[in-house]
């Protein structure tokens, strides 16, 4: 699987889903770094089949309205601390890899993973 990481998310997230073997880039590291526009996102992640990984509600928007991104995992705990958001991520990326060969939009909160429709 590969992802982009949306700039409100922290690099480290990036950094340990690159050390499980996965394609990740982070906005930080686009040319536009993390002013990169969301409609830029969307054609890069359409463009190399990237899930994008935000808590950006106006990506659910667009997802829901456009199918833009080409897969969207929506973060929606709220403001945890760093090492608990990879740790969220780590407990439940088997789950995730699962979701995305069905569904194109998962969401992760605190409490379980849901696969949108």
């Amino acid at each position: 699987m590969k992802f982009i990481v949306d700039a409100q998310l922290p690099r480290r997230l990036a950094y340990r889903l690159c050390e499980l073997g996965y394609d990740v880039i982070h906005t930080a590291d686009l040319p536009e770094r993390n002013r990169t526009t969301d409609k830029e996102i969307n054609e890069l992640s359409i463009r190399g089949k990237y899930i994008v990984i935000t808590k950006d509600s106006d990506f659910v928007d667009s997802f829901t309205l456009q199918h833009k991104p080409y897969k969207l995992l929506f973060i929606s705990t709220g403001n945890i601390r760093n090492a608990e958001l990879e740790a969220l991520f780590l407990k439940n990326i088997r789950i995730i890899e699962k979701l995305f060969r069905s569904h194109d939009f998962v969401e992760i909160n605190c409490k379980m993973v849901i696969a949108h429709i």
